[in-house]
């Protein structure tokens, strides 16, 4: 049963491309070109996000090709908001999903940026060295 006194709010779904955007850079993310995130949000598999009062404050996406690999992205909560287990929040109803839908076969994968590894691992994140693995990553960016 929902708390009726608990401000914060978790919608499935995905924001506007001016409140993704607004919430990547409130949190500390890279920006994103509008453009992108435009093509980007319609091909989320499961998407979140989280209300304060009725106003967007944090999010988080799963993406992949719905069956073999899925990766864990935009995982954000605006700083004022942080400490409050609203990170935790987001993850259950990502994980929640994936474990509903996705199959057992699947590859799930995400970067953790500093400590937000610790709260992955409270989800059975990995560290991917620790199974002769590493993760790897190229930017688009014009050299």
């Amino acid at each position: 049963m929902a708390d009726m006194n608990d401000p914060y709010q978790l919608r499935v779904g995905v924001p506007s491309v001016e409140v993704f955007r607004r919430l990547r850079l409130d949190a500390g993310l890279s920006d994103k070109a509008p453009e992108a995130v435009a093509l980007a949000l319609p091909n989320t598999w499961y998407g979140v996000v989280l209300y304060y009062e009725g106003e967007p404050i944090g999010m988080g996406r799963i993406i992949g090709d719905g069956g073999t690999a899925f990766q864990v992205v935009d995982m954000c909560v605006h700083p004022a908001h942080q400490g409050r287990g609203l990170g935790k929040r987001i993850m259950t109803a990502l994980t929640g999903e994936l474990e509903r839908r996705a199959p057992a076969t699947a590859y799930v994968s995400l970067i953790a940026d500093g400590p937000a590894r610790f709260l992955y691992e409270q989800f059975g994140f990995a560290d991917t060295a620790e199974h002769d693995s590493i993760g790897m990553y190229r930017s688009m960016k014009a050299n």
